[in-house]
């Protein structure tokens, strides 16, 4: 989640007499690696309790999943769901500097399964669901803290997940979806509600 706030899965070191910006990985094949992230507004990544919380709900393994990240920011999300078996993730943000540091990470980390693009997430959508779209087993949803979630972008989701696929949401306040979402598991750290969302019908 992009929000002013600190936490332990951030390091911040000089690199080149400039600030570096750190996320750790905590489970499967790269756990322990830290990728860095650029100074960018309001940018700060999913902290290690909640992924660690998330990562416990959807099991741990991720082997076979299809993933979107739509806000990427640092890119937390969507590379520890790839450390953790998923077989594609495809990493969405607009900011420049971030979608660079996106593409360095995972040629860093030797990841053939990721997809990197430059887009806001309606953009995003609208282009995916021309034809026949991508789906995905898990859409992770993590706009800037003070932004959440439009209703525009929530109205695109039911035709892109896949059969059985769920969303988990960060927010800054405690959103009540209307049909056709059912919250499944939900939590709450300091101001941050998170929570993992299914389609009504399945």
């Amino acid at each position: 989640m992009k929000r002013a706030r600190s936490t332990t899965a951030v390091k911040a070191g000089p690199v080149h007499g400039r600030l570096r910006n750190e996320v750790r990985i905590i489970g499967g094949a790269w756990r322990s690696r830290r990728i860095p992230f650029p100074d960018a507004q309001g940018l700060r990544p999913t902290p290690d309790r909640i992924r660690e919380t998330l990562f416990n709900w959807l099991g741990q393994d991720l082997n076979g999943f299809r993933c979107l990240d739509l806000y990427a920011g640092s890119g937390a999300l969507g590379f520890e769901a790839l450390s953790r078996g998923a077989i594609r993730v495809i990493f969405v943000d607009s900011n420049a500097a971030v979608v660079r540091a996106l593409e360095e990470n995972a040629s860093r980390l030797q990841v053939s399964q990721a997809g990197i693009v430059r887009a806001d997430a309606l953009e995003f959508l609208r282009r995916n669901a021309r034809g026949t779209p991508e789906r995905f087993d898990l859409i992770f949803l993590d706009p800037p803290f003070d932004a959440g979630v439009p209703a525009e972008v929530m109205a695109f989701l039911p035709a892109q997940l896949a059969p059985g696929g769920r969303i988990y949401l960060e927010s800054g306040r405690a959103p009540d979806w209307p049909a056709p979402w059912h919250i499944e598991k939900s939590g709450r750290a300091g101001q941050v509600y998170y929570q993992l969302l299914r389609l009504e019908s399945e």
